[in-house]
């Protein structure tokens, strides 16, 4: 299985999550717009697929993150960040989504633990309420200490200047 293989439209991924419900495997959501992949990334979503058996991940289109983040952003095109996505082994779908939020992704998936680091509260995580009421979970991971994409443009942005 190659990385571009791990990459479904929402269609397509439906029979797959299907075969792991059957399988009492424990789906696991999480989403961000991940344009720049850092150590931060990693670790958060190394720590969010122990908490299941199968990862799927909802990234934002390149309309999405424009709209949430600026016309400068995203640095990488949305099948960069796919791929680069669906190459770490412990990532096992990736799918895009449009919206600002995944509100729409998490009804269609019905994951069984939804996953956001701790800078959120459980209360106001998008689609929390969605997974609870099906008996799911909610969870927070802890962030690795500054690491953002934002931080590392900035950091990219004041060197560029100071030459």
């Amino acid at each position: 299985m190659t990385s571009a293989d791990k990459i479904y439209t929402l269609q397509n991924l439906q029979p797959v999550l299907q075969k792991w419900r059957e399988e009492n495997q424990q789906i696991v959501f999480t989403n961000g717009c991940f344009d720049l992949l850092h150590l931060g990334h990693v670790d958060y979503l190394e720590k969010a697929r122990a908490l299941g058996d199968k990862m799927v991940v909802g990234l934002n289109t390149d309309a999405s993150v424009r709209r949430l983040k600026g016309e400068e952003r995203p640095l990488q095109d949305e099948l960069a960040r796919a791929r680069i996505m669906a190459s770490l082994l412990f990532v096992d779908a990736v799918v895009l989504f449009d919206e600002e939020t995944p509100y729409e992704l998490i009804k269609a998936i019905q994951p069984d633990i939804l996953v956001k680091g701790d800078d959120y509260q459980i209360a106001n995580i998008v689609g929390a309420d969605i997974v609870l009421e099906k008996g799911g979970e909610v969870k927070t991971v802890s962030l690795v200490k500054g690491y953002s994409t934002t931080n590392i443009v900035e950091k990219v942005k004041k060197q560029l200047n100071n030459k």
